[in-house]
């Protein structure tokens, strides 16, 4: 700080003090000061919004605060200054208080002199630039260790949601093994008393069985690249219409199981856009398979696709079983099943995936749901026309 200008602004209601002081500060040879005095706690903040300081020297009796009150004023409009506070003699307790409660140090006026005022302000800037450094480190190693316990918990969190994870894949899983195990000793240990009939059933059964674990484990996939970052949207041309009536024809089978009736209508003319054809069908395959899995048998289904200015709409109803409020809040993340499926099987991760896929096309998706009504979902995707 040797040959260092020091900027210094006096609060002191008293001129004869504020002269003593400015010429104890003259007579100092090291250093060089520069002092602005004012005579109140108001005209001293007005100065500190407007102009820079190295440190303050206070009066703790001033016509507009008394006491203790002027020291947190001036800390809250300058936090970084250092404060020395002038007190009489028979106020040196009350100083030492104020020295406890954020000054750096005091001087009894009656007692002051040029060097040790001078070394009084030259130990508050190194005192005060020594604490903020200090604070700036605590501050430093706070953000770090927030930091490490965020990760800590996300790394537990990661391990727990590992665990859930493998826990359920490997129970869903088992169930088309169990059944692809028990279709498959029947056809071999019963080949010759097995009817053609039953033998078909028993190929479907496996069959079907090989196509549930194939899409469980095609989700798992597409999830894991979606929270990796690689996930990408490649873009071609679709005739939309084509595309849903293909996907309302894949599920002809699954309709009859429960005797349900599908109606496709489209609306708006969408003709060919350009979307990813993968995402797309996980989507809509996504939506329309939940459509009919949560349906009541003998129900309906109404899919829509609707086209629009700028974007297209697919809309899927179904009067099934219907989502509880409470369930609809985390049903687009991984592994979370409403309370009322029962026994109905499923993974959990199909919502998830579709959030996903809507989420890189840059659509949005809402649902509208009711217990033992039903269930509308709408899918809002831009529309890039050919």
């Amino acid at each position: 700080m040797a040959g260092s200008l020091v900027k210094i602004l006096l609060i002191e209601d008293n001129l004869a003090e504020a002269r003593l002081l400015q010429e104890f500060l003259q007579q100092a040879d090291a250093k060089e000061f520069v002092l602005v005095h004012v005579k109140r706690l108001q005209e001293g903040l007005n100065q500190l919004r407007t102009n820079n300081y190295d440190i303050i020297l206070l009066d703790l009796t001033l016509p507009d605060s008394q006491g203790l009150s002027s020291l947190p004023v001036l800390i809250s409009c300058a936090p970084s200054l250092p404060i020395v506070v002038l007190t009489n003699t028979n106020d040196e307790e009350l100083a030492v208080e104020a020295v406890r409660e954020g000054a750096q140090d005091y001087l009894v006026k009656r007692q002051v002199n040029a060097n040790g005022l001078v070394r009084s302000i030259c130990y508050a800037i190194e005192r005060k630039q020594l604490l903020e450094t200090l604070r700036q480190v605590n501050q430093t190693l706070q953000v770090r260790v927030d930091e490490r316990t965020a990760e800590l918990v996300k790394a537990n969190e990661i391990n727990q949601f590992r665990s859930e994870f493998v826990s359920m894949l490997s129970h869903d899983i088992r169930q088309p093994l169990n059944t692809i195990l028990l279709a498959a000793g029947l056809l071999q240990n019963n080949e010759d008393k097995l009817t053609q009939e039953k033998k078909r059933n028993h190929l479907q059964m496996i069959r079907t069985a090989i196509k549930n674990m194939a899409q469980m484990l095609d989700e798992v996939s597409l999830i894991g690249r979606a929270d990796s970052g690689k996930f990408q949207c490649d873009l071609e041309p679709l005739d939309l219409e084509i595309f849903c009536r293909q996907l309302v024809e894949e599920a002809q089978l699954s309709l009859k199981d429960k005797n349900l009736t599908l109606v496709f209508a489209s609306y708006g003319g969408v003709g060919e856009a350009v979307l990813d054809e993968t995402l797309l069908r996980h989507i809509l395959g996504n939506l329309l398979g939940n459509a009919i899995k949560y349906s009541l048998p003998n129900g309906k289904i109404q899919f829509e696709l609707i086209g629009q200015e700028n974007s297209v709409m697919f809309r899927f109803q179904d009067w099934g079983i219907g989502i509880p409020k409470q369930d609809q809040k985390r049903m687009f993340q991984p592994f979370q099943r409403a309370e009322n499926v029962g026994r109905i099987p499923g993974t959990g991760l199909g919502l998830a995936i579709v959030k996903k896929c809507v989420d890189a096309h840059g659509g949005e998706i809402m649902v509208n749901s009711e217990v033992g009504v039903g269930t509308t979902f709408i899918v809002t995707l831009p529309l890039i026309k050919l």
